[in-house]
């Protein structure tokens, strides 16, 4: 799949290395990458980075992208400021569209309820059971997690916070970026160094 429209959530304090092994191949591969925030007024990131969202999220709609990727931030677990795009990520799942979330945006997800009934995975069982969400039962320990598309509801990818390029791998995967051989060369190249990789993605 190629030329999709991704659509990266910022806000302040979002972790802006989390996002970029997934941007950078989509990017490279056809696929338009724009930002979506609170409104169009700059964000800050934690590294100090000043973002300006392309658009802001009150005229978001599912049919218009091809995956929403949530990072995370200091801010999901501070209040509710961020609660708007959890609400944004059912409206995805329930149109069909994907979801991917990484780090702090997972307990984000849970606090809505999105996690509740699929697969997922997080920092630690623990970070996510302290939203005092139902879906314990379906916490998986590993890299990264893709629960695929269902009736009537999107594919949702989830991450930890250290796993960013098993986070991309898995949105690389489900956006058909590369297919399984390529796929993973790519996460061996990137995730353990190994330079023979690099001739099956070159190949």
């Amino acid at each position: 799949m190629t030329g999709t429209t991704v659509h990266l959530a910022v806000y302040d304090t979002f972790a802006d290395w989390e996002p970029g092994f997934a941007t950078a191949q989509l990017t490279r591969h056809g696929h338009t990458v724009r930002t979506v925030g609170l409104t169009t007024a700059p964000v800050t990131t934690m590294g100090g980075l000043r973002v300006r969202p392309d658009l802001a999220l009150d005229v978001l709609r599912p049919e218009d992208s091809g995956l929403l990727l949530l990072t995370g931030a200091s801010l999901w677990d501070t209040g509710g400021t961020l609660a708007p795009f959890a609400r944004a990520a059912r409206a995805f799942l329930d149109a069909g569209v994907p979801v991917a979330a990484i780090c702090g945006a997972t307990a984000g997800l849970a606090r809505e309820g999105l996690l509740d009934d699929r697969p997922h995975t997080s920092a630690v069982s623990h970070y996510l059971a302290a939203t005092g969400y139902a879906g314990g039962g379906h916490y998986v320990e590993a890299d990264a997690v893709t629960d695929a598309a269902g009736p009537s509801r999107g594919a949702l990818v989830t991450a930890g916070p250290t796993e960013p390029v098993a986070f991309a791998r898995e949105i690389l995967g489900l956006l058909g970026v590369y297919e399984a051989k390529k796929l993973d060369a790519w996460f061996r190249l990137f995730h353990d160094s190994d330079a023979s990789a690099y001739e099956v993605l070159e190949g």
